[in-house]
């Protein structure tokens, strides 16, 4: 039997799949913001703000991790994969630290946004 070496197609499906994750967020904050002038709820406004909260912090942890020396491994494959449940690891850790309200940052967000739409 041969193997096949499917590390390129790894790195390829992780970048896109990453890319199309940062897309879709990204448009889902800007349509709830878009509608927040017209009948956005308090649930909706607040769901935006920290789905916004949740994305700054993932991008915050991304860059965090940039600093960290690592031991490269010589083998492709293993480093695609782990680099794609790394960047599911800090999406849920942003996710997670967002409802537990660690900033603050989506409270904030909301009642600012919360006067502009009322005043």
């Amino acid at each position: 039997m041969s193997t096949i070496d499917i590390s390129g197609l790894t790195s390829v499906y992780s970048d896109f799949a990453s890319q199309k994750a940062n897309e879709l967020k990204a448009d889902k904050l800007k349509n709830v913001a878009n509608s927040a002038n017209s009948e956005a709820t308090d649930k909706e406004l607040m769901d935006a703000c920290k789905q916004f909260e949740s994305y700054f912090l993932e991008q915050v942890f991304k860059q965090m991790w940039k600093t960290v020396d690592t031991k490269e491994s010589n083998d492709q494959s293993t480093s695609n994969l782990v680099d794609f449940f790394k960047d599911s690891t800090l999406q849920e850790l942003a996710s997670q630290s967002t409802e537990t309200n660690s900033l603050g940052l989506a409270q904030m967000l909301y009642e600012q946004m919360k006067r502009n739409i009322e005043g």
